[in-house]
């Protein structure tokens, strides 16, 4: 085949992937924190017992899981201009990736609501809670330390999924990567070493929550715990007769 392989002249334009590996990871984090505030309130409303608000929840999960992130980035970017809406490229791709991440945050959040026992639901709802209160004290944080892996792992497939939003010119690593191939003409070359910034990235953050995980979660979740007796307490010594 005679074709030797040239890793210097892409190594060349390195200090053109920095810029774009940063921005890569500031979308992923802001893509993630979005999207994990819509998939709890996606999951809230999909273990409601009001039949709207899990249509709701239902329809928006199946529309996102079930059309390409590609199209759901045009019609953010291109089809909202039909209303008058004009979003620059790098918050249609925080929206769009927002919006994608928390249809499976969704489904992530939801598994871990009916994880939690009926039981502690209804001790929570006889000592007067309301349902936010519920929701919050009672639910939120032990759905949060069981579906912790999942979410760990969505925000690497968040991540991954920032490549797409190249198509609009977001300078993202992918991006920045098609900048380098027209440059230099070594595609084998430049996507091959992209891909192992990607396997990089997605390793660290593997470890990274891992390490949360064992490190820091359980005593995370242990005031939330103290905070919910104080809650119960309160409400508890109200209800009592004067």
């Amino acid at each position: 085949m005679g074709y030797k392989l040239r890793f210097a002249d892409v190594l060349r334009y390195q200090h053109m992937m920095l810029p774009g590996l940063v921005a890569t990871m500031r979308l992923s984090c802001m893509s993630f924190l979005l999207g994990v505030a819509v998939g709890i309130v996606g999951g809230y409303l999909k273990t409601s017992d009001k039949p709207v608000a899990r249509r709701i929840a239902v329809a928006y999960v199946e529309f996102i899981r079930n059309t390409p992130a590609l199209i759901q980035l045009y019609l953010v970017f291109f089809g909202l201009t039909s209303f008058g809406v004009w979003l620059d490229p790098s918050a249609a791709a925080v929206l769009t990736l927002g919006i994608n991440c928390g249809a499976y945050a969704t489904e992530i959040v939801r598994s871990g609501i009916e994880a939690v026992g009926k039981g502690q639901k209804e001790a929570g709802f006889s000592l007067g809670m309301s349902r936010y209160q519920v929701f919050r004290y009672v639910i939120l944080f032990p759905t949060i330390k069981t579906v912790f892996p999942s979410l760990g792992n969505q925000f690497i497939l968040t991540m991954l999924g920032t490549s797409v939003v190249s198509q609009i010119a977001v300078p993202e690593l992918t991006y920045a990567a098609s900048m380098i191939e027209s440059r230099t003409f070594r595609s084998f070359e430049v996507y091959l070493l992209i891909a192992a910034l990607y396997l990089a990235l997605a390793s660290v953050f593997a470890v990274a929550f891992w390490l949360i995980e064992k490190a820091f979660l359980d005593e995370s979740l242990r005031l939330p715990g103290r905070r919910t007796g104080r809650v119960v307490n309160t409400v508890d010594t109200g209800l009592l007769p004067q």
